[in-house]
């Protein structure tokens, strides 16, 4: 069966994983994440790209990114993974794939599921025993919307201004949201839709993304795939 094309469309949020060939460490030290960071910044403004999340872990990272274009997202993922894969071989003198396949990515609603996913990213290092508290890791966006650091990659979704009225009740509110974590069924939700490329949210949404595209939004039972004016009806 042919793989299907990601599912990308402009003016959404989406959710992405990239991770490391055979779940190798992709970072080597500080700079190796400095250096990620700087390029997706980069590569972000270039190909008109919102981000507003990311963790970098040691063998993967996630991004929460809204593109202003159809190709948008896909024109900055290639050029910041084929630039650090570049950076990362001469510099350890090796040779050959650093990334497992293609990214990952899907949609989510963002009503629903912006501020979840932003909780699922800042608690990934506490998932992974790493730290206990998302405030002690360095490499994630979390310290941005805690207000305990400035970020300039980052542009704030309109559903995180939603949270207070000054930016020290906004930054009160995700502290709290980060601290009362979010359930594992959400948690699971959010892995599984990323991984297998389905949009992740209420049928008003899905409905609303499936005449935005041709590319299907959402398993389908087996049988004839269903015509693009069928969904519309």
């Amino acid at each position: 069966m042919a793989r299907l094309p990601r599912l990308t469309v402009p003016g959404y949020p989406h959710h992405l994983i990239q991770r490391g060939n055979n779940r190798q460490a992709i970072f080597s030290g500080s700079a190796d994440y400095e250096l990620l960071l700087a390029l997706i910044e980069e590569h972000a403004k270039q190909h008109a790209v919102a981000v507003h999340g990311y963790v970098l872990m040691t063998n993967h990272f996630h991004l929460l990114a809204t593109p202003e274009t159809q190709e948008g997202i896909p024109q900055m993922m290639q050029a910041v993974g084929r630039r650090y894969v570049r950076y990362f071989n001469r510099k350890h003198a090796r040779t050959g794939t650093l990334w497992e396949g293609r990214y990952r990515s899907t949609l989510i609603q963002a009503e629903r599921h912006l501020l979840a996913c932003m909780v699922y990213m800042d608690l990934n290092p506490v998932r992974a025993s790493m730290v206990e508290d998302a405030g002690m890791y360095p490499w994630s966006s979390h310290h941005h919307y805690a207000g305990s650091r400035f970020d300039k990659l980052l542009t704030a979704h309109p559903i995180y201004w939603e949270l207070g009225n000054t930016p020290f009740s906004r930054e009160a509110a995700y502290r709290q949201l980060v601290h009362n974590g979010i359930g594992s069924q959400q948690e699971q939700a959010l892995t599984h839709a990323t991984l297998k490329g389905w949009a992740l949210g209420e049928p008003d949404y899905i409905a609303d993304l499936q005449r935005r595209t041709e590319r299907r939004v959402l398993k389908t039972a087996p049988g004839r795939p269903r015509t693009r004016e069928q969904a519309q009806s």
